[in-house]
């Protein structure tokens, strides 16, 4: 499903780039079995630094990869030093000498000026799908001065995801049709084209990878997280999970709790909700964050073109893509998923909402090449037309996670009535097409208490689109450890966004004191 993953990192870096504040961006373990059980045991003492999953884990081998920053940044960042390792796990922790490995690249970012060392943090930005390598790369200089002088920043792209073992099975011009089709089809021509292109896109998947397809789970993945963590040296994990990353770090916390020292997950996901309640509460969520953009624009005339009425002028633009699409550079048509994919990306943050108001006055213009950069940046889409293995990773994980996809027919039922709920979101939403139609088995992550583990905090933010802030006092609630800080901000997660969620995190972070119950921070 195109809406259930994080902020891209291009986008992220194309809004950092007017920024000059780090702070305004935005096993012996006690592991429990494979299965589908609920609850994890609370288990014995924290993992020894050199195993996971009653292996042996080898050091991490880092060498010096000073020219890593090159595509994130465009000259070396000042005073961190990087270091890259590449770690072995099995494909299936289940049968961990049977069926080979798959191999985990990680970055470490180190400052220059470290001091009073805590020890390392790893981070996930989300996706499923986003690179963690990148991504850790380019939080090892943009976190806040008193984390990256007290910690190793360890990014790592989980696997089938970039540099580890990637899963690829779209072509470029199957990501074109993917991204570029009608989102929200109302004829049954429309509709099953929709079907069709999807289906076929599965049918590509699972003749590549076959029953593999199933080992790229969220419970697989944070069982390689806690090989990681064993394979940097560390006894316990501390971790920054995002978005999706905080259903990573969950699902590790429930199978791990000892193996926890300080998680903090920014941007809930409810691991008990189905995937048609995600889908719903998603589609609530961007309506919301769009009402609040469009609100915006009646209050910003200077610098929002299309208003007073945003929402009408963007309705107006996707209904026209559909009929009698703009016409870019190279031949590239502006057809409504364009368009919508746009919209999408520009309501993670409300830093990208002025953004938003000049692509689409552009595009009413005849000039979509504003949209289309929107669009790209969602879709991890290089000027070249080439993409990023985002979307085969996202929908790998997600489809091997769910095994209560609504049927194709549900879809369509869900689709119309979803519509009259939340106009612009909700029949693209509702259409889960392609886990609908994905082959092979399922592995399901587990959906119980973190029983053993240390306080985690976990933060919501009130106008998330992505997340909606509802799913962070129930994440917190099912961990059973969880601590609830919450952000009355705009935009997908928000640490490192406000010095009173920076001063939360940081010293729980470094000093493990968690904050009060049910903090607050304002705007």
């Amino acid at each position: 499903m195109k809406l259930r993953r994080l902020l891209p990192l291009a986008l992220v870096l194309a809004l950092a780039a007017g920024c000059t504040s780090g702070t305004q961006f935005t096993q012996p373990t006690s592991g429990r079995p494979l299965g589908k059980a609920s609850t994890a045991p609370s288990g014995g003492p924290a993992g020894k630094a050199n195993q996971s999953g009653g292996l042996d884990i080898p050091a991490a081998d880092w060498q010096p990869c000073p020219d890593v920053y090159k595509g994130i940044f465009p000259n070396p960042p000042q005073n961190v030093n990087f270091t890259c390792a590449t770690v072995k796990v099995p494909k299936d922790w289940a049968h961990p000498k049977d069926g080979g490995t798959y191999d985990i690249a990680m970055v470490r970012g180190r400052s220059t000026t470290q001091r009073d060392r805590v020890g390392s943090l790893f981070i996930n930005p989300g996706g499923p799908g986003g690179s963690g390598f990148e991504y850790g790369i380019y939080r090892s200089v943009f976190l806040p001065a008193e984390i990256v002088r007290r910690f190793d920043i360890i990014g790592f792209d989980p696997r089938g995801v970039g540099r580890s073992s990637p899963v690829k099975c779209f072509s470029d011009a199957d990501l074109d049709q993917n991204f570029g089709i009608d989102p929200d089809p109302v004829s049954d021509e429309g509709f099953q084209s929709f079907v069709t292109l999807t289906r076929n896109l599965a049918q590509s998947c699972g003749t590549k990878y076959g029953d593999d397809l199933r080992l790229f789970s969220t419970e697989q993945t944070a069982r390689d997280l806690d090989a990681l963590r064993a394979a940097v040296g560390e006894p316990q994990l501390t971790y920054l999970g995002y978005s999706y990353g905080t259903l990573l770090g969950a699902v590790y916390a429930q199978l791990f709790p000892k193996n926890v020292r300080a998680l903090v997950l920014d941007g809930a996901v409810d691991p008990t909700q189905s995937m048609q309640e995600s889908a719903e509460k998603q589609a609530a969520g961007f309506e919301l964050a769009f009402t609040n953009f469009s609100k915006w624009c009646q209050s910003n005339a200077s610098s929002c073109p299309i208003g007073p009425d945003a929402r009408a002028v963007v309705m107006k633009a996707i209904a026209d893509a559909r009929a009698n699409p703009v016409t870019g550079a190279g031949g590239r048509k502006a057809t409504s998923g364009w368009v919508f994919t746009a919209v999408v990306s520009s309501l993670y943050s409300e830093s990208s909402w002025r953004l938003l108001a000049q692509a689409m006055d552009d595009l009413r213009n005849g000039k979509p090449a504003r949209m289309f950069q929107l669009a790209d940046s969602y879709a991890e889409r290089d000027a070249n037309g080439k993409y990023s293995n985002m979307f085969d990773a996202n929908s790998a994980v997600n489809c091997a996670d769910s095994d209560d996809t609504p049927t194709v027919e549900q879809d369509r039922t869900l689709q119309s009535q979803w519509r009259q709920k939340y106009p612009l979101f909700g029949g693209p939403l509702a259409l889960n097409l392609i886990c609908a139609q994905w082959p092979g088995k399922r592995d399901p992550y587990p959906t119980g208490a973190a029983t053993g583990s240390a306080p985690i905090v976990v933060i919501g933010t009130l106008g998330d689109p992505a997340t909606p802030y509802e799913q962070a006092p129930a994440l917190a609630k099912m961990l059973g450890v969880g601590t609830l800080v919450t952000w009355k901000g705009e935009g997908h997660t928000a640490y490192p966004q406000t010095g009173c969620i920076i001063d939360a995190v940081n010293r729980y972070f470094i000093d493990l004191k968690v904050p009060p119950a049910n903090t607050t921070c304002e705007k």
